[in-house]
């Protein structure tokens, strides 16, 4: 008897993963995981829709060299480079924001705005895209062109040159930028059914009783006869 308790008291100290074992109760489990994966699935389609408020994006595009610069060497073209970072800056200025805001009469402030505002110089070229986020898609597009506009006027008075071509006004955007409704019902369903799978591991790791035959073999060096009672063997 003190045999088998030490044999026990051993087994409880250790952690044995039987991966087979394991692999074989998630398939009895598929169902339940499948299950999770569908509701994930439905909550991130109902939050999406229902919930989340969409987004609109609407892009101005600035040209960035004027009639007074010019592209004839090395030079110039590393030149083009700095005026690009120079107009992202003077777009996100407080000043230009806060024209475009007096311009439109918007009811917000500067930090607000300027949280809406992106600008980005797509590689290879002379161009800063200004992209404005906003819930509606008509105010989005007028904010837009507002600090195009603005943003060119600034540079003219900074910089004391030519005012940069606006090369593409923004429209108004006929699709939400955001959210995503594929990605978040995508990552819904693969956390519904990654929390179904880490609670029947967790429960299967957490059971350390003796439940088959072949356990009593493995964790009590004992064959099937003698665990049975003596009086069931009779």
């Amino acid at each position: 008897m003190d045999e088998i308790k030490q044999i026990e008291a051993k087994h409880d100290d250790e952690i044995e993963i039987d991966l087979g074992e394991l692999f074989h109760l998630l398939l009895q489990k598929m169902w339940i995981i499948i299950l999770c994966l569908i509701v994930g699935a439905a909550l991130a389609f109902g939050g999406t829709k229902f919930v989340v408020t969409p987004q609109y994006s609407a892009s101005s595009i600035i040209y960035i060299l004027t009639k007074t610069t010019t592209v004839t060497s090395l030079a110039d073209i590393q030149m083009g480079a700095q005026l690009t970072v120079d107009f992202e800056i003077l777009a996100k200025s407080r000043t230009v924001v806060e024209e475009v805001i007096e311009t439109l009469d918007l009811d917000t402030t500067y930090e607000e705005l300027l949280g809406q505002i992106t600008t980005e110089n797509p590689t290879g070229t002379r161009m800063l895209e200004l992209t404005v986020t906003d819930p509606d898609p008509e105010m989005a597009k007028t904010i837009s062109n507002a600090l195009a506009d603005a943003t060119a006027d600034r540079v003219a008075d900074v910089m004391n040159s030519d005012k940069p071509n606006i090369v593409d006004r923004a429209v108004k955007p006929a699709k939400p930028s955001s959210p995503s409704m594929i990605k978040n019902v995508a990552i819904g369903a693969l956390a519904g059914a990654f929390l179904a799978i880490a609670v029947v591991v967790i429960r299967f790791l957490l059971n350390d009783t003796v439940q088959t035959e072949e356990d009593i073999r493995k964790y009590l060096n004992l064959n099937t006869l003698a665990a049975v009672p003596l009086e069931k063997r009779r």
